[in-house]
């Protein structure tokens, strides 16, 4: 049973069944550019990354990042979800789409799903993002979705500087 349902897609809890679909999404290009690194060189990797990251998540919080799927096919095309970083006061709402699924709405249907499911399933009141500053296409997905620009900022010594976007719900 997905966690949430939109019109086009069903969002799920991600798990080490899902470490292929994993490796490519992080080993995208353009995930490695504007989102970072996780260290996903191989499905075993993609395995480690779900365990300590969203499996992790969902026991310590109730949510994480979900697994995006197209609802009429069940083809995997990201993930988007909630993450609760140490170094953010307000719990993040992130997303992350294969490049040949951008452009279709479906990181701003996804996106929307998970902002709902954040204050209705967990009452949060308010909601953050991060997005490099070179990323104009999430920047203008953030805005659509009626977060806006607060600082830019460092969240740890060893990364680079990140916009950081927030809007009450």
């Amino acid at each position: 049973m997905p966690v949430l349902r939109t019109a086009r897609l069903t969002l799920d809890r991600i798990t080490a069944d899902d470490a292929e679909f994993i490796l490519a999404l992080l080993t995208e290009p353009s995930f490695l550019r504007y989102i970072g690194d996780r260290g996903v060189q191989s499905v075993d990797d993609a395995r480690r990354y779900i365990d300590e990251g969203p499996v992790a998540s969902y026991a310590a919080n109730g949510f994480g990042l979900y697994l995006v799927r197209l609802a009429e096919s069940g083809t995997p095309i990201g993930m988007c979800g909630l993450l609760k970083r140490a170094t953010l006061q307000d719990v993040d709402v992130g997303f992350a789409l294969r490049p040949a699924y951008w452009g279709n709405g479906y990181a701003r249907e996804s996106a929307l799903a998970v902002m709902q499911h954040a204050r209705d399933d967990f009452g949060l009141t308010r909601l953050a993002a991060i997005v490099s500053p070179d990323n104009q296409s999430s920047i203008s997905l953030l805005e659509a979705l009626g977060l806006r620009f607060e600082e830019t900022r460092q969240l740890t010594i060893d990364t680079e500087a990140v916009q950081v976007f927030g809007r009450e719900l």
